[in-house]
């Protein structure tokens, strides 16, 4: 694993970040972002998810970290960015980033929707998707 994240524009982060060659540490949160908004991007929603999912998971056990893999946060982020992407379309998720920096705060966006702590925390909200609790 040795493909920066900055350094790549988004075909080529989807392609690393699916070959597994992105080290652990260079996959925050403003990657995670990323690699959701290039998904929707390319494809609907569904298969985006699909895709967005498999590929987290895949990463997380490829890295030893199964147990990081959150379903809840992992579709209710992706929902988040597919909203807005469809709400204000750009052609890069650079773009994207810099049209939604909110979204760079994970706890704010899904504090709006959950309870942040207690989703993180919940072995039932990692497991299975988890609607919002809050309107």
């Amino acid at each position: 694993m040795t493909t920066s994240p900055p350094d790549l524009d988004d075909d080529a982060l989807v392609t690393a970040f699916e070959a597994l060659a992105i080290h652990p540490t260079d996959f925050r949160h403003r990657e995670h972002v990323r690699l959701g908004f290039a998904l929707v991007q390319r494809d609907d929603f569904g298969v985006a998810a699909l895709r967005f999912r498999a590929a987290l998971r895949a990463f997380a056990d490829a890295i030893g970290a199964r147990g990081k893999y959150h379903e809840t946060l992992t579709w209710a982020h992706l929902a988040i960015i597919a909203e807005r992407r469809a709400a204000r379309p750009c052609a890069t998720s650079l773009e994207f980033l810099a049209a939604n920096p909110d979204l760079l705060d994970h706890r704010a966006t899904l504090g709006r929707y959950y309870d942040v702590a207690a989703i993180t925390s919940s072995a039932h909200a990692r497991a299975v998707f988890v609607l919002p609790e809050r309107a």
